[in-house]
């Protein structure tokens, strides 16, 4: 089965942020991504890292004034020499704590500008992001959200990342596939799988159950049938990437609440490792 990586923002809130990485472990997880780590020493986060042999798989650059409810800088012109900042902060980041992907959000699309303009700007942040990333050995991903949880946001479908993508033509660009989001937004998932995933424009996957975001057995996905549709391609093409946990546990913020929850986890490792031929 895929490679699984707790996101420790979502998973584990009964415990302070810090030991949400033993928490983690503990349940067997051997990657571990999160929004962001700025508000904490990389050190530190590297010490339980090593601590607890969980590899830092994935998270994103600074997004702007997030309190303020801002979710990326990188459409946003005007807003270069911050996003440059950022990622340049993010850079440092993964460098302390051996992340090889870093994820750069999009942003808002403010009322009334013109779209053409919004893309100008995201394709050349990209494209300095990019390479002062390959420069380090990281990879910088894009993510489609939903609009329905994030209204406005710039990037909604597979179809315009892999654009993009293209456009831009960088080997370490690549596309944060969020399987919660791609059902929401365009539905389709296995097809979309197996569409992009042999094209090397895959970096990761995310999951979570559609429509609540809880754990992955509840709702509408059929996500042991998934699972398999990403070995099946993964093997026949050769994809070594992680798939990240993003939900938040049905329990809530309980002692246990996301350990508990983790039936589906067990059962996926019963699983077969491939699906049969079509």
């Amino acid at each position: 089965m895929p490679r699984f990586a707790a996101n420790l923002t979502m998973l584990y809130n009964e415990h302070a942020f810090l030991d949400r990485f033993a928490a983690a472990a503990a349940d067997g997880f051997k990657g571990v991504e999160y929004l962001f780590p700025y508000a904490f020493a990389a050190s530190d986060i590297a010490r339980r890292l090593a601590e607890h042999g969980l590899q830092q798989v994935l998270f994103n650059a600074p997004p702007g004034d997030w309190d303020a409810g801002e979710r990326g800088l990188a459409c946003l012109p005007g807003r270069e020499a911050e996003f440059r900042a950022g990622f340049a902060k993010a850079l440092e980041y993964a460098q302390a704590l051996d992340c090889p992907r870093i994820h750069v959000m999009a942003g808002l699309a403010p009322a009334g500008a013109e779209r053409a303009a919004l893309a100008a700007t995201y394709e050349a942040n990209l494209a300095w992001a990019a390479g002062q990333a390959a420069s380090a050995g990281r990879d910088v991903l894009i993510e489609p959200i939903n609009t329905r949880d994030m209204p406005g946001f710039f990037l909604n479908r597979q179809d315009e990342a892999h654009r993009t993508v293209m456009a831009i033509g960088a080997p370490n660009l690549k596309v944060q596939f969020d399987l919660y989001h791609c059902q929401i937004v365009e539905g389709d998932v296995a097809m979309k799988i197996r569409q992009y995933l042999p094209t090397g424009r895959v970096g990761h996957f995310q999951i979570a159950g559609v429509p609540m975001r809880h754990e992955p057995d509840l709702g509408e996905l059929n996500h042991p049938y998934l699972f398999g549709v990403i070995d099946e391609v993964a093997a026949a093409c050769g994809w070594q990437g992680w798939v990240g946990c993003e939900y938040r546990p049905a329990r809530g913020a309980v002692p246990g609440g996301t350990s508990d929850g983790l039936g589906w986890l067990r059962a996926a490792g019963a699983q077969p490792q491939r699906m049969p031929p079509t």
